[in-house]
């Protein structure tokens, strides 16, 4: 008995598509939850997996990346080729969108020709071609193609049953349904045949690909596969006859080869348009022309982009803020309670309470307002309202000599830097990536955001004569002021060590669609995890580390004295207190006790800054300080800019274990914001000018390594981090010793 897929282990299926055909919406509403992401083998391409059980068939789905075509022009087009031929997955759907079938079917032929595997169309977004008055007979489509095609609609979660359910067909080989073979007319046939004899005759080892689509290939002059040729035995030969054929096409049609081949699929694709599509006699003005009409109007597509990131990141800090105080309060409880549960003053109690508590506390407490600004970027992603925004900085970004495509790496630098970075592979013009490389890191990053909440909560509260939040108003200005920046840098870069001329720019816009609850939740999930688990790991080893080069060593030239002296302090004042307490006029915890013991504090507070001063962190900081001092920070400042080199997010957790550790010394219990606004040492023109220096800086490790990847050359990432810190230390220095000759915020 013939076993079938369902019986398998694990059943795979491909997911393969145009940009914003919906192929993401479609993979989400497939595998909820069940999903990882992470990067294709070799390539920092994304690559997103998930399962799901199915009519009792464990069934994994790979969501390849989105690709117009399978010509090697990209490593996306080599991803998704080379996955369907050497993975051999059972089955390929390909998403196509209803409403735009001529350009999406283009990829569906190729794939089809491919021959390696079993394909299903999706006809996704059958509600937005039946809007549109799109008619598309489902049958005929299916019969012309040779493959099953089911309707879907990915944002409802309509026909993924149906899908599913042919999918599993399919690979069970119980669709009746035989693949077509193209024809591309009697002149390039002729040439196919020959190819195909010769490859049969040499014995060239196809890899999986069919004899024909190889013919196909060699005629396109695919360098992948020229390349592949080339290495085998009479792969010469065969390279020779293909370049005869070519130039055979040539002479006939007077146009290459692989142009010819191009036409012959579109001619193909028109003609099955004709068979199975009915548009109507005039364009139907749609909801989303008339939305763009608005949004993407000439005079106030930029104020209302302006405006929409605003209301983002008002909104982060001002619906933040009462969750982000309540795990302030959590962990400050947390800390107070293990405080008392361990017996006596102790390294370990210090490292817990102070370090991990004080410092990972520091960052962890600030998810609220991350998952807030996720949410907000998802819902302007998903809407497809993102996209538009390329064009309404088109203009901008010709400024910059870049175009409006640059905008988008810019945009996911917002989230992070790290795929910010991978995002710029779309542009095709190597200037503009590495322009857009260079300055992509002046995007504020969640990573950036704690900081910006942490100062601009402490030192800008309350709202503004008109009503608005002044932290909200500052944190928006830092973001502004990074873009700015970037286009001012870009403008630079082209015009100096990346000249060369514009590059054309088109780019596609998908219809206007309401997100689905559950798309937005996988997003935020992942990103917020992502957030939780780089708390949990990576600051959490570097915050220990900090903590120990800041505890150790744990004496000082001096000390002695100093802890002679708290003794006496200690003495006198409790035999004071004694004498207060007999007559019975006052109680613990009163005015009269704090004033009573307030040496003794003062004295304690004398020797825990002179621990930190004398520690490791101290001597390191204080071997910077003179770097840091012209823009208006002391050593303290300095070790948490230098430990934020390695994630932004450590200059917070570093500033909570100092503070932690001073605080704890002292005896009080402030949570870091009060506590930074009781150092006579910050001022709120020092918050601005800490918060510029955390933007404009050097960036993370992590994107340092991803631009190398990238450029594969040492030379761009040392050379961002070289621009950006003296471009950090520049613009600082110039804000700190202008706001202090004018007398800002220093009061």
């Amino acid at each position: 008995m013939k076993a079938k897929a369902t019986d398998n282990k694990e059943f795979t299926i491909a997911l393969a598509g145009n940009p914003n055909s919906g192929k993401t919406s479609l993979f989400n509403a497939l595998t909820g939850s069940r999903q990882h992401v992470g990067n294709w083998p070799g390539v920092t391409v994304e690559k997103k997996e998930g399962s799901l059980i199915h009519n009792g068939a464990s069934i994994k789905i790979v969501d390849l990346p989105g690709t117009y075509s399978l010509t090697a022009f990209s490593m996306e087009e080599i991803i998704s080729r080379n996955y369907i031929v050497d993975c051999k997955p059972e089955v390929v759907v390909d998403v196509i969108d209803a409403s735009n079938l001529e350009r999406n079917l283009y990829l569906a032929l190729q794939i089809i020709e491919l021959g390696t595997t079993k394909t299903v169309i999706a006809l996704n977004m059958i509600d937005v071609a039946k809007y549109m008055g799109h008619k598309i007979n489902v049958d005929l489509l299916s019969e012309l193609l040779g493959v099953p095609v089911v309707p879907t609609i990915a944002r409802t979660e309509k026909g993924m049953k149906e899908l599913l359910d042919t999918a599993l067909a399919v690979a069970d080989g119980e669709s009746n349904k035989k693949e077509i073979k193209i024809s591309y007319g009697k002149e390039i046939e002729d040439e196919i045949a020959r190819l195909e004899a010769e490859i049969e005759r040499a014995a060239v080892k196809c890899e999986g690909f069919s004899p024909r689509w190889l013919a196909v290939k060699l005629l396109e002059n695919d360098l992948k596969i020229r390349k592949h040729t080339g290495s085998m035995d009479n792969g010469a030969q065969l390279l020779a006859e293909s370049d005869r054929s070519r130039a055979h096409i040539s002479s006939l049609f007077r146009q290459d080869a692989e142009l010819v081949i191009a036409d012959m699929r579109y001619g193909f694709i028109s003609g099955l348009i004709r068979e199975v599509l009915v548009k109507p006699v005039e364009n139907v003005r749609t909801a989303t022309d008339r939305i763009d009409g608005i949004l993407m109007n000439r005079i106030l597509g930029a104020p209302l982009f302006a405006l929409f990131m605003y209301i983002a990141f008002t909104l982060t800090f001002t619906l933040g803020d009462p969750p982000m105080q309540w795990l302030e309060a959590a962990f400050e409880r947390l800390g107070a309670f293990v405080s008392v549960s361990m017996p006596g003053e102790s390294l370990l109690e210090s490292l817990i309470v102070d370090g991990v508590i004080g410092g990972v506390g520091g960052v962890v407490m600030f998810l609220p307002n991350i998952i807030l600004l996720f949410l907000a970027i998802s819902i302007l992603e998903d809407t497809g309202y993102m996209a538009r925004v390329a064009f309404i900085m088109d203009r901008a970004m010709h400024f910059m000599g870049l175009h409006g495509k640059s905008f988008i790496p810019m945009l996911v630098g917002m989230g992070c830097s790290v795929p910010a970075v991978m995002a710029t592979r779309t542009l095709e013009n190597w200037k503009d990536r590495i322009a857009t490389i260079l300055i992509v890191p002046l995007a504020s990053c969640g990573a950036r955001l704690p900081v910006y909440i942490l100062l601009a909560g402490a030192f800008f509260p309350g709202k503004t004569s008109w009503g608005l939040s002044s932290a909200g108003i500052v944190v928006f200005a830092m973001y502004l002021i990074g873009i700015l920046l970037a286009a001012v840098m870009a403008r630079l870069f082209r015009s100096t060590i990346l000249r060369g001329p514009d590059a054309p720019f088109v780019m596609e816009l998908p219809p206007y669609r309401l997100p689905t609850a559950k798309s937005i939740v996988i997003h935020i999930w992942e990103r917020a995890w992502m957030y939780v688990k780089k708390a949990g790991t990576i600051i959490l080893a570097l915050t220990a580390i900090i903590w120990f080069s800041m505890t150790f060593p744990t004496s000082y030239p001096g000390m002695k004295n100093d802890e002679a002296r708290l003794s006496a302090a200690v003495e006198a004042a409790a035999e004071k207190w004694a004498e207060i307490e007999s007559v019975g006029v006052s109680e613990t915890g009163s005015d009269d006790y704090d004033a009573v013991y307030s040496q003794a504090r003062e004295i304690e507070g004398t020797i825990a800054a002179a621990k930190l001063e004398n520690s490791f962190a101290g001597k390191f900081g204080k071997f910077f300080e003179p770097v840091f001092r012209p823009i208006g920070f002391d050593w303290k400042i300095s070790i948490a800019l230098i430990s934020g080199l390695a994630a932004k997010e450590v200059v917070v957790s570093t500033l909570g274990t100092i503070y932690s550790i001073v605080d704890a010394d002292e005896g009080g219990e402030t949570s870091l914001r009060q506590a930074m606004i009781n150092d006579q040492q910050m001022n709120p023109l020092k918050a601005v000018v800490l918060m510029l220096f955390v933007l404009i800086s050097v960036p993370c490790v992590a994107t340092l390594a991803i631009i190398k990847k990238e450029t594969n050359s040492w030379k761009w990432p040392i050379f961002s981090a070289a621009y950006h810190m003296a471009l950090a230390w520049g613009i600082c220095f110039l804000v700190y010793r202008i706001g202090m000759a004018l007398g800002i915020g220093v009061g």
